[in-house]
């Protein structure tokens, strides 16, 4: 089973804001009447922290968090994941086990597939963010950025990492003069650059 339209999310690094994008693109989506899911296939972070990234993603979707992320997919320690079971005593995994894992129910138009880090980060034993997105074989690939100080830089590295050209999000942009210069040297740069979560939701419905 797989979704109308399968959508990897990337960061440029471990704070960009991925999460945060995918709750308001989901609820936006949601309530223009389309179908969505949401899943991470591996997570990690600090005991005690909250709520986690499933937890934000399950609440924008109306989902289980058990079905955003697989319960034997969490990980309690605040490092890479496949560095957290390691850690933690845990058996690895690998690119492949997590795409096994990943589920969709009936129906889904959009299906939301969230990452970790950056492009490079270790999200298994055997691979990083940028593989796990190679190997969903995505219809979008979205790639979150700050709009601040070093985006273009943080972009340009990025997106030499991925398959196929994403949409670039510029999270937390507040039009301002070094938000706006950024975003105009980014579309010079041909990027397919987006600011508001309603422009992300209106790319992604069909």
């Amino acid at each position: 089973m797989r979704p109308e339209r399968l959508v990897a999310v990337l960061g440029t690094g471990t704070e960009a804001g991925k999460t945060w994008v995918g709750a308001a693109v989901l609820g936006e989506l949601r309530s223009r009447g389309v179908s969505v899911a949401a899943r991470k296939p591996v997570q990690s972070f600090a005991p005690g922290d909250g709520p986690t990234d499933a937890e934000v993603l399950a609440a924008a979707t109306g989902e289980a968090v058990a079905d955003v992320c697989r319960p034997h997919r969490s990980y309690q320690a605040a490092m890479a994941p496949p560095m957290a079971a390691d850690a933690l005593g845990r058996a690895p995994f690998t690119v492949a086990d997590l795409v096994e894992d990943l589920g969709w129910p009936e129906g889904v138009t959009v299906g939301w597939v969230e990452t970790v880090g950056g492009p490079r980060s270790p999200i298994a034993a055997d691979g990083d963010s940028a593989r796990l997105a190679a190997a969903l074989g995505p219809d979008v690939t979205v790639l979150v950025a700050d709009a601040g100080l070093g985006v273009i830089n943080a972009v340009r590295l990025s997106v030499s990492a991925t398959v196929a050209p994403p949409v670039v999000v510029l999270n937390r942009y507040d039009g301002s003069d070094l938000h706006a210069r950024n975003r105009r040297w980014l579309e010079r740069d041909r990027f397919d650059v987006v600011v508001e979560p309603a422009d992300l939701a209106a790319r992604l419905t069909p």
